[in-house]
């Protein structure tokens, strides 16, 4: 499993497309987050702009770098017969799944690790105050995205059209999951819809383990929701993907 995940981060590494989207879309995106936050009344959000982009930017990566790099790379594997090849020997179909995905969420740990150091030293963010919050964020997040790109795959026919499959997710995300407008400035009644989405629940644990101030109750339903998705596309992964090309 280690030599295919070598192997797949040099792959990651000498696709310009790839790491464009890996590196330099998700600062262009959180430069957009703090715009749009500035002309957002965050008063009784407990919430700064600088907490709320910084945060949201960890979002963006979860989406970016993990979900929607992994669905190319499920698709190009696959419809380039590699996956097909690799069953026919001694790897397991799950080594051969996490081996493909561990570049993407490596890069995406490094990415999260340089926003924390960056809130402290530019935007005079303190460390996470419930570190342990905020890692079960990342870890179910890491593991959520990444099922669920392995399960958008087998419905993306070309790594053309990965481009359009991954759109819905990444657009309610977005919008609807805590990532470029918190929950907390939504009606009651829409933030309750919006709690169940598949990375709000993420979003609270990796926003109030960093910043703070999550209820009991808020907590609990974030932590359901976000194990609840993340069986869900585990369950996806073992039951629709595809290992032989579809085109």
């Amino acid at each position: 499993m280690n030599a295919l995940a070598r192997a797949e981060l040099i792959l990651l590494i000498r696709n310009r497309s790839a790491i464009f989207v890996a590196l330099v879309l998700p600062i262009v995106m959180i430069f957009s987050i703090r715009a749009s936050l500035e002309q957002i009344d965050l008063a009784g959000t407990g919430l700064s702009v600088a907490g709320a982009a910084l945060t949201g930017g960890i979002g963006i990566v979860l989406v970016q770098v993990v979900y929607m790099n992994l669905v190319t790379g499920y698709v190009t594997r696959r419809e380039e017969l590699v996956l097909k090849r690799l069953r026919t020997g001694e790897v397991t179909d799950r080594e051969i799944l996490i081996s493909t995905a561990l570049p993407s969420v490596a890069l995406a740990v490094l990415q999260s690790v340089l926003l924390v150091v960056a809130g402290a030293i530019a935007f005079d963010l303190s460390a996470p105050k419930r570190p342990e919050l905020f890692l079960l964020g990342l870890l179910v997040g890491f593991v959520m995205m990444s099922a669920l790109a392995a399960a958008t795959s087998a419905v993306t026919r070309t790594v053309q059209t990965s481009q359009l499959t991954t759109l819905p997710l990444f657009f309610v995300s977005l919008f609807a999951s805590g990532i470029f407008v918190p929950l907390d400035v939504f009606p009651d009644k829409l933030a309750a819809v919006f709690e169940l989405l598949p990375l709000t629940g993420v979003m609270t644990l990796v926003r109030h383990g960093w910043l703070g101030g999550v209820e009991g109750g808020d907590l609990v339903t974030a932590v359901v929701a976000a194990l609840a998705w993340t069986v869900f596309a585990v369950f996806a992964v073992r039951r629709w993907f595809r290992w032989d090309p579809r085109g």
